[in-house]
């Protein structure tokens, strides 16, 4: 068992025990979600560190996109309740890279990998995915990406 989910099962029923309701929901969505990704596809696999942080990007980017619907809608209360459990899930993912330092490793990454132009944007958005991966947003990363090879 990989010991990411390990610690969100410890501190699942932690939050059981201090009856701290937003936090032990989350993590029990969070769970929910990590087995049905190992279940998911021919066979159950265990999930590791790495496949568990993915899932957990996904959910935060789920409770950012659903708080961002709800103000849209002008539910005040119900986008604040997301936002409660996206800070919940942050707590257990890699600390995210600044701007700066993206536009940094994708400068290195152009430079190392000798690219140029758009029609290179793919072979350095797979040199850097490894490095931002779960640290930073795909689309914004694809756009620092863009720019760099233009300018």
């Amino acid at each position: 068992m990989s010991e990411l989910k390990t610690q969100l099962e410890t501190d699942m029923r932690a939050a059981l025990k201090a009856k701290d309701k937003v936090t032990l929901g989350t993590l029990r969505m969070i769970i929910t979600a990590i087995r049905n990704e190992e279940v998911a596809g021919s066979s159950a696999r265990e999930l590791d560190d790495a496949e568990v942080v993915k899932v957990l990007v996904k959910q935060a980017k789920q409770r950012r996109e659903a708080a961002e619907a709800f103000r849209a809608g002008g539910r005040e209360e119900s986008a604040e309740n997301e936002l409660a459990e996206e800070a919940v899930i942050k707590r257990y993912l890699p600390t995210e890279l600044s701007e700066a330092e993206v536009t940094q490793l994708v400068r290195e990454a152009i430079a190392e990998g000798g690219f140029s132009g758009p029609k290179d944007m793919g072979k350095v958005m797979k040199a850097i995915g490894p490095k931002t991966a779960g640290r930073f947003d795909g689309k914004a990363l694809a756009g620092i990406v863009k720019a760099e090879l233009a300018g």
